[in-house]
Order: C-alpha cells, then sequence, then structure tokens
C-alpha cells in the first residue's frame, strides 16, 4: 500500500511539474511545437497543390513544391510553366499567368504555407500585443516585426494569433510593404485564418486559408477570398527541377 501511495505522489509531482514548464514557454516555442516543426524539417521537400481566389476570380492555381528549409522551391501553373526561387533569386518562363508579380508569387504563398515553421528566423522581432477583441480570451496573441534589412519585405508586420487550446495558428493579420510603403500598407491591413487542419504524416497542416481585411481592436472585418491545399505530401526532392531553363527570365 505505502508503495502504491508513494507512485501516485510521484506521478502526481511529475504531471504539476510539467505544467509550470509547459505554460512558461515562449509564444514561438508553443506554436512550434504544436506544429511538430522539428518532424517537418526532418522531411526534404513538401508538395502541395493550390487553389487561390479573390473576390470570386481566380488569382492561382499550381502545383508547389518547397524544400522544408524555405531556401528553394518551384510554382508550376496548369499550362506548363514555372516559376523557381533559389533563396532571393527568382527565375520564371515567359509564359507564366502574371510577370509584373512574380517575386510576389513566389515569396507570399510559400511563406504563408511555411509561416509556423519561420517564426523564429534570423531578423524576426517579437513583442507583446494587447488583443481587445471581443474574443481575445480564446488566443495567445503577439506581434512580429523584422530587422532591417531582413527579406524584400522589412517593413511588414504580422499580428499572430494561435489558438489557446490547441497553440496551432489560426490567423495572422499583416501589411505587404512590397508594392506599397509602410504608410499605405498600414491604412489597408490584411488577415490570413488558417482552417480544415489535417494531418500529413502526423504534421498538422492547414487545407484552408480565408482571406480577410482587418482592423486593430476589432479584428476580421470583411471576406477578401479564399485557397484550399489539396494533395499535400512530403517528397525527396530533385537538385534537377531546381534548375531554371536557360530560356527562364531572372528577377
Amino acid at each position: 500500500m505505502k508503495k502504491i501511495a508513494l507512485t501516485l505522489t510521484a506521478v502526481i509531482l511529475t504531471l504539476v511539474g510539467c505544467k509550470p514548464n509547459e505554460e512558461n514557454l515562449k509564444f514561438t516555442d508553443k506554436v512550434e511545437k504544436a506544429h511538430h516543426k522539428q518532424e517537418f524539417l526532418a522531411k526534404e521537400a513538401v508538395q502541395f497543390d493550390l487553389k487561390l481566389a479573390f473576390g470570386g476570380t481566380e488569382r492561382m492555381d499550381a502545383k508547389f513544391t518547397i524544400l522544408t528549409n524555405s531556401t528553394k522551391g518551384i510554382i508550376e501553373y496548369k499550362n506548363g510553366a514555372k516559376i523557381i526561387f533559389d533563396q532571393d533569386k527568382v527565375f520564371y518562363a515567359a509564359t507564366i499567368p502574371n510577370e509584373e508579380s512574380v517575386r510576389f508569387d513566389a515569396f507570399t504563398w510559400e511563406y504563408f504555407f511555411l509561416f509556423p515553421y519561420k517564426l523564429m528566423d534570423p531578423g524576426t522581432i517579437w513583442n507583446s500585443y494587447d488583443n481587445i477583441e471581443k474574443d481575445q480570451q480564446n488566443y495567445l496573441t503577439e506581434k512580429l516585426t523584422f530587422k532591417s534589412g531582413t527579406g524584400d519585405a522589412p517593413d511588414d508586420w504580422y499580428v499572430v494569433y494561435a489558438d489557446k487550446k490547441t497553440n496551432l495558428l489560426e490567423k495572422s493579420a499583416y501589411i505587404v510593404t512590397l508594392k506599397a510603403g509602410k504608410k499605405d500598407a498600414e491604412k489597408n491591413p490584411h488577415a490570413i485564418q488558417y482552417l480544415d487542419y489535417k494531418e500529413v504524416d502526423g504534421i498538422p497542416i492547414a487545407t484552408k486559408w480565408v482571406f480577410w481585411g482587418w482592423k486593430e481592436g476589432k479584428g476580421l472585418t470583411e471576406e477578401l477570398g479564399q485557397a484550399t491545399l489539396t494533395n499535400i505530401k512530403f517528397i525527396k526532392a530533385d537538385a534537377a527541377d531546381f534548375e531554371p531553363a536557360t530560356d527562364f527570365k531572372k528577377k
């Protein structure tokens, strides 16, 4: 009897001891753990089909192949045209649907997909955020900014919401300064909502994105667009696939 009591006491102390450790984890640690970051990075590459529409008009229908370390990626359109990015270099076929937005397309959509695994990338700065929205009790919320010189758009910022029960990302407000200055971008912030999580090799991945307008203190406003992700799978990468054809343009 004494032995059983000691065993139960040890179990209780272990459980009690674990709880503060979990609670004391940083916001980014909680989210990365929930998204199985280490398991994700142990894979070589991920592939998925993305259908994206804004205002009822199709914006993109393409297959993405991305190295999980985010250094290289391929976007292949239905007509066979490709965008290939390698670090900060972008190569593309002349037949892609929208040449003007090639860098935006190369880096924006893959960043949204990889976002849960890039929270602690070099140049990221995290600060507390005073969430006063009516449903604020449901979320862990912090604000992400970037050091000068980080990426194509270091003036971008994100207000990131994680579900308080699961620690999975649910939404992220953001501004896009690549095509506009920070002052103009802050007049029209948007948000992406991550929905319909499904496990792929044990790793939770959102299979639906909804894009919204966003207002500080109020949160999501009007719906702007949606994206669906299908045929998500982890694959072995072939280095030759990331080599641009000789007639590709560079931007």
